[in-house]
Formats: structure tokens, sequence, C-alpha cells
């Protein structure tokens, strides 16, 4: 045992950071692949792309960026405010009901609306049989377009806005809102001048993750066919079969990602709002009656009517009418592959979550901060990039491999890595290992310094510490981890087309290729199974939002807090996956 300057004692361990720096630098592979494409001289089929294309990818992309976070802003901060600081009718519900689409990918989504509001679609002839109009003789907007896209994706990653500005709403001191309205702001000017500043860095964060999926969609973009970067490093890679071109593809799409994160890390870092209180007493409700209580209502409605009931209506209703269609073992094939594959992906990345957690607290050097902070570093990356990522080196060593036993021995090897089951579940835990990290770390943090000097000076070496201490406090932990990845893996599908073995299929690859064919209906079954399951991660936010303000852990529900209550939460507030 050693004594740091301040006086904490720590094990002289140097295992645990070895293994935590060999994990990252691993998991780091497919990035650095990425970035080391961009010193390989351009060759033709770059030099093509850049006079034809790439002007177009730039374009929609930034488009993309524009819309949908105008429209997450629109949607996510009010409504945050008004279920957190407001009373009208349906409130309670709407808290939680906000959350919904999030369990609705936003290829999913397009799919459904095309059915739905297309020329062939029940909107549409409605229309017609209603008005005698024939084709071309009314307007009515494209679905399949630039816009379409830009709405599908606002309508389905809007909570993320509204769930960390809800979060930061709750976590205000009233003395502070209270002040504001004794210096004469109303409601909507406390709401402006006060509130809004000292939630903006939760905003913009919630913002960041919104625009950050938005750069990895490739579904519903290729779908309504509008040329973005994922569409074209999938037909880079797919079409015209350049890997390098693909890669310096995915490489312009990385810098767009990390100019991102360094325009929301330098937001928070331009302006800092305090809070000066301690004091969290209950939020003041501001009561709405009339039109106004009627406004609140549908402008909490109809973000969930259209980024979830609707959708969720006509995919159950597609699914009952195709039932002679997936009833079948075929179906049940491919739910029993995204369940395993989303199962193992899940396990391995709470083990080495875990492991790279209690290296960080074991030995907390810088040099271990960021061996973390870099094995976590994945969900920032789209998954089209990490597969592109992670099959130029696969492949380049399985054909090495190969060359060498033909030559030697005589024999080929095939292909060992890529285009396997281990190439995909390394490329899941790459994306998504920041999913559990995340939530192992937050569990670990509860777990006072006390219990592991206990745990020595009873003889205990980190490991049997590890196993018999802290696993069996972290259990519940653990499983919301497990859970979290394991309904990313299953929603997750541009790494899986890329790297999915030969004849292997999963729920959303099956969607895809079924909503690509335009059989609508028939995608139904995949697509509700996927939004079935990813209801369950939602839930369980829900339940963490309405418990993160501070002084309201182990309150009774309805319990009034006390006025003079001045205890703060110690308990991290648990975000979604795009978070990390």
């Amino acid at each position: 045992m050693t004594a740091t300057p301040a006086g904490r004692r720590r094990p002289t361990l140097g295992a645990w950071p070895a293994i935590a720096t060999l994990v990252a630098l691993t998991l780091s592979l497919p990035i650095l692949v990425i970035f080391a494409h961009v010193f390989i001289p351009a060759g033709e089929v770059w030099t093509h792309l850049r006079e034809t294309v790439l002007a177009d990818y730039v374009t929609n992309s930034l488009a993309l960026l524009v819309g949908v976070g105008i429209g997450v802003l629109l949607i996510g901060v009010p409504v945050a405010w008004l279920v957190s600081v407001c009373d009208f009718p349906g409130r309670g519900i709407f808290q939680w009901a906000l959350m919904l689409p999030l369990a609705m990918p936003a290829y999913i989504i397009a799919y459904t609306y095309t059915g739905m509001l297309d020329f062939s679609g029940p909107v549409q002839g409605m229309i017609r049989e209603l008005t005698g109009l024939g084709y071309g003789e009314y307007w009515f907007p494209e679905i399949r377009s630039l816009g379409g896209a830009m709405t599908m994706l606002t309508l389905v990653l809007y909570p993320y806005v509204y769930l960390l500005s809800r979060a930061a709403f709750l976590e205000q001191s009233v003395c502070v809102l209270e002040v504001s309205r004794t210096l004469g702001a109303g409601p909507f000017g406390g709401f402006r001048r006060v509130a809004l500043p000292l939630a903006r860095p939760a905003i913009i964060a919630g913002l960041t993750l919104a625009l950050m999926e938005v750069l990895a969609d490739y579904g519903t973009v290729a779908y309504f066919g509008v040329s973005t970067f994922t569409t074209g490093i999938f037909r880079t890679w797919y079409g015209l079969g350049d890997p390098a071109a693909a890669a310096q593809l995915s490489a312009v799409l990385l810098t767009f990602v990390f100019v991102l994160i360094v325009l929301e890390r330098w937001s928070r870092a331009k302006a800092r709002f305090h809070h000066t209180s301690r004091r969290y007493s209950t939020l003041p409700r501001y009561q709405l009656r009339g039109w106004k209580a009627g406004v609140a209502f549908f402008a909490c409605l109809l973000p969930v009517l259209l980024g979830f009931l609707l959708p969720a209506l006509q995919l159950g209703l597609w699914t009952v009418q195709t039932l002679d269609q997936w009833m079948n073992p075929a179906f049940a094939r491919l739910v029993f592959n995204s369940f395993w594959l989303a199962s193992a992906a899940a396990a391995i990345a709470v083990v080495l979550a875990l492991v790279l957690a209690y290296a960080r607290r074991m030995q907390g050097g810088r040099f271990t901060a960021v061996a973390v902070r870099v094995a976590g570093m994945g969900y920032a990356v789209p998954g089209i990039v990490i597969a592109i990522g992670v099959m130029i080196p696969f492949a380049a060593f399985d054909n090495a491999l190969d060359d060498f036993m033909r030559n030697t021995f005589g024999l080929s090897t095939g292909l060992l890595l890529s285009g396997t089951v281990f190439a995909l579940l390394f490329a899941y835990t790459v994306r998504f290992l920041a999913v559990s990290l995340q939530t192992v770390e937050a569990g670990l943090g509860k777990i006072q310094p006390s219990m592991d000097d206990a745990a020595r000076s009873l003889g205990m070496r980190p490991l049997q510490t590890l196993t018999r201490v802290h696993l069996p406090i972290m259990r519940g932990t653990l499983l919301t981890a497990l859970l979290l990845v394991f309904v990313d893996v299953l929603k997750e599908l541009p790494a899986t087309l890329i790297l999915r073995p030969f004849d292997f299929n999963t729920l959303a690859v099956r969607a895809f290729e079924l909503a690509s064919d335009e059989r609508l209906a028939e995608s139904s079954s995949a697509a509700l199974a996927i939004v079935l399951v990813g209801l369950v991660p939602v839930i369980l936010l829900s339940v963490t939002i309405g418990r993160s303000r501070p002084g309201q852990q182990g309150r009774k529900p309805g319990h009034p807090a006390d006025d003079s209550d001045t205890r703060t939460s110690s308990r991290p507030l648990a975000v979604p996956a795009g978070a990390a």
C-alpha cells in the first residue's frame, strides 16, 4: 500500500492498468485504421468521388444537421419545461410518454410513414376517394426527400434533448426560480432568463447526441434516397469495391463527429452558470387552465403521437395482417440470431467495462484514465465507420495468413476473422462499450473506497475484492448495462449489413431488406419486435429521470418535500446510450 498526496491509500498494482491499456489499444484499432487512410495517396475512385458527389454528401449532411438540430430543440426543450414545472391534464403521463420515440429506430419509422403516406398508402388513398382527384391533380408532400428524412429523424431524436433538459430543470433550485419571480419575471420570463441558461449545458449535450445520431444514420437516408456520407461509404465499399476510398470517406465523416464534440465542449466552457443555493424543495407548478392547458396538452401529445403511437399502431396492424408470412421457423431463426448475438455482445461489453472501470478505481492515474476514455470513445463513431475500420485489417490478416499457408503448406485457411460472427461482435464491442462503461462506472462510484481497504485488510486480492464484494452490490447496475447494450445491438443496422456472415440475418437486416424491396407490411413483424424490446430501457430511463431531483431519493411517491431539506443527490443520473 502507498499513500497519495491527498492521504488516500492505493494498492501498488500494475496488472490492471496494463490490461486496461491493452483493451483500449485493441478497441481503438478500427479508428486508427480509418485515420491512417488519410495519409494514403488518393486513388482514381477518391478523385472521382471528390469531383462528383462529395459536395452533395457535405451539403446534405449539413442540411440534415441544421434541420434536425432546430427540430429537436423546438420540440425537446419546451415540452421538458412544461412537464417539469407546469400542471395541466395528462402531465403525469406525458413526462414518461415523451421518451417513447427512443424505442423507435429512425429507419423503422421511415418505413412506416412511407407505407402510410406514399401514393399507394391509406392517407393519399383517402384523399383521392374523398375528393375524386387523380394522380398529379393534388399536392401532397414527398416523404422520400431530404425534408422527409429531417422529419423522421427529428421525431425519434428529440427525446435526447427532452430527457437531458428535463433532468436539468428538475435539478434546479426552487430558490433561484423564486428570486426571478420577486424581480417581476413571469413563468415565461423565468424560463427564458433563468431556467434556460442554467439548463444550457444539458440542452447542448442532448443536441450533440442527437446530431451524432444524425451523422450515424444509414437506414433512413438510404431508403429515402438522400446522399450522405453513410450512403456514400456503403456505395463505395460495395458498388465501387474500393476499401481505401471508403475509409477516406469515413475519415471525413469522423471529422464532422469530432467537430461536433469539440463544439459541445467549447460551448460549455465559454459560459458557465451555477446554482448558489442548496435548497431543493418541491418545484412550483404553474397551474395551466383553459386554452393554455389545451395548448400544453397538444404540444406534448403531438410528438408522442407522431413519433411513436401512429407508427406503432401501423406496425401492429401490418403484423396482424401478415401473420401467415412471419409465423414460421424462418422468423424464429431471425429472432434467435438477433437475441443471441445481442446477448453475447452485451456480455462482452459489460465484462470489458467492468475490467476498465475497476482498473481506473484501483489505480486512478492519468494514464489509466486516458486508456479508459479511449476505449469508450466508440459510441461517437458511426457504425458504418467502425465496420469499415474492422473489415480492412481483418481482411488483410485473413489474406496474408491464407497466402502464407498456401505457399508453405498448400492449405487454404479461408476467412478466419472477416465475414464471421467474431468480426461482428468486435465491432459491436467497439461501438457500444461506452454504454456499459458509463453505467458500470456509475455503479462502482457508489461503493465507498473504505470497502476496498477493508477487503484488503482481510487478505483479499483485487480480483477477489471485485468478485466477492463489488459484484454482489452491483448486480442491478450490471443487469442495466447488459440491457442497454442488448437493445442497442438489436437496433444496429449499418455495421451488421457490412460485417454479418454469409446467409446470416438479424431482425434489423431483415426489416431493411424487406422495406428496400417495398414489402413494407412484411417488414413490420421484425420492426415491431425491435420496437417492443426497445421499450424496456425507455421505461427504466423514465423511472431514473423521475427520481433524479436532489432531495427526492428514498421518498415515497407523492411525499411532500421538506422546505428545509438541503440534501443533494449522490446518485449519478442514468442517461441514454448516446451520452457516453
